[in-house]
């Protein structure tokens, strides 16, 4: 398991501290927690739920269909 050190000011210390002997675990167990809950690679269910939530939204075939071929291109 890795260390890291980090500097707080005393406001945000006494209120992490307060924060995890409120959860009754370890201010490291505590901060861990936070990072894990706030550090993730992926969208929120929240967000994730908004998929397909506007109906009148164009489809990928309907947006591409306008789309002309592009022209030759020659080197410079």
């Amino acid at each position: 398991m890795g260390q890291v050190t980090i500097y707080l000011d005393e406001q945000t210390e006494k209120t992490a501290r307060a924060a995890a002997e409120s959860d009754g675990v370890s201010l490291s167990k505590w901060i861990a927690r936070r990072i894990e809950k706030n550090a993730r690679a992926e969208w929120p269910v929240s967000v994730r739920e908004l998929a397909g939530a506007w109906p009148d939204l164009p489809s990928v075939e309907q947006i591409r269909r306008h789309l002309t071929k592009d022209v030759t291109r020659r080197r410079l």
